[in-house]
């Protein structure tokens, strides 16, 4: 179940909220007006989220490589890598 706080907490308890998010590793969502307007994160977690993305990005490259048949043997592309770390 989502954490859900007020701007007005955010304001008046930030330290609780700072502590809260470091402690689970989980967004708190900001309400203004009483809807949803901000989700508030320690860095560590957002950077957990960003490099997921990045790797969800990088497989979904590779399936596409797959589908469309761009892709070698291992042997040719170890052999590729090698020859191009040894100039």
């Amino acid at each position: 179940m989502p954490t859900i706080r007020s701007s007005a907490d955010l304001r008046n308890n930030y330290n609780e909220i700072s502590n809260f998010c470091h402690e689970f590793d989980e967004p708190i969502f900001i309400t203004k007006n009483g809807r949803g307007d901000l989700a508030v994160m320690s860095i560590d977690t957002y950077e957990k989220i960003v490099a997921k993305l990045e790797l969800y990005s990088l497989l979904r490259d590779g399936m596409n490589d797959y589908e469309i048949g761009n892709m070698k043997p291992f042997d040719e592309a170890m052999a590729e890598i090698r020859s191009k770390r040894s100039k």
